[in-house]
């Protein structure tokens, strides 16, 4: 029931928004996606979410790789475990406050680095646009990653380095033949989770850009704020029908790595 309320019927209502226009079916809304400024957006967003779901991916692999190297009783453990689980969840206005407040034009690491060492690092704005936007994002997708690639990496079990290492195998050999092979799978799939957290991010972008649509979250905004927008009445539904489609391609691709995970996991 929940399904079908909170998903089905939504999706059901953009598809049909997105073809039905004042009382036909017309595809025009979906021909709006291909002009030069729908693509730039969805460029845009498609760079933000793949540059910050890599370097997410890579850090907070790294970062998990230490928690799970680290005694399961350790301090370092458990508060690493405890704040990523926080921080994943830190975001919206908030966090787009803390970062202006933080190295924005009047931020406190901005000011102090003016007075201290004569240099203006937010002069040009950089952080309320694409630049920005990576950087912050980059904030949240890296405890997020610690969050959904440690159970893969505490899957790996201490029997196959064991057997790798009494047939002659070094550190290196095991890491390149059995653990990465096996983590492969995981790290894509988590990667593409990124992918997908960052591609539907609204809030955030929202706070720190104050003009401009530079992705497809605030073009939407724009959309249902706006009586008319590239000529089209309702052009929010056919945008939205855009983010459907690749946030459930990347989803299937997602899902698909996560059976082969759960083989060895289990």
């Amino acid at each position: 029931m929940l399904v079908l309320i909170f998903l089905v019927i939504p999706t059901i209502s953009v598809v049909i928004g997105s073809v039905y226009l004042d009382g036909a079916f017309s595809f025009g809304r979906i021909g709006a996606l291909f002009d030069a400024a729908s693509l730039r957006t969805l460029r845009t967003s498609v760079v933000l979410s793949g540059v910050t779901a890599l370097v997410g991916a890579v850090l907070g692999a790294v970062l998990a790789w230490l928690i799970v190297s680290s005694p399961p009783t350790s301090v370092f453990r458990r508060l690493v475990v405890s704040l990523s689980s926080v921080l994943a969840q830190f975001g919206g206005v908030a966090l787009a406050f803390a970062f202006i407040a933080t190295i924005g034009f009047q931020g406190v690491v901005t000011l102090w680095v003016k007075d201290h060492l004569g240099l203006n690092f937010a002069s040009s704005g950089w952080l309320y646009e694409l630049p920005g936007l990576i950087l912050v994002y980059t904030y949240f997708q890296i405890p997020l990653m610690v969050i959904v690639f440690l159970p893969a990496l505490e899957g790996l079990r201490e029997e196959w380095r064991e057997a790798a290492v009494s047939l002659g195998a070094t550190r290196w050999q095991y890491l390149r033949e059995v653990a990465f092979p096996l983590l492969t799978p995981a790290f894509l799939g988590s990667t593409l989770l990124l992918f997908a957290n960052a591609f539907a991010a609204y809030a955030t972008a929202a706070a720190l850009v104050s003009q401009g649509n530079p992705i497809v979250p605030l073009l939407i905004k724009n959309a249902l704020t706006s009586e008319v927008v590239l000529g089209q009445a309702g052009f929010g539904y056919a945008l939205a029908l855009e983010m459907v489609f690749v946030v459930a391609l990347v989803m299937i691709a997602y899902n698909l790595l996560v059976r082969r995970t759960s083989r060895w996991l289990q």
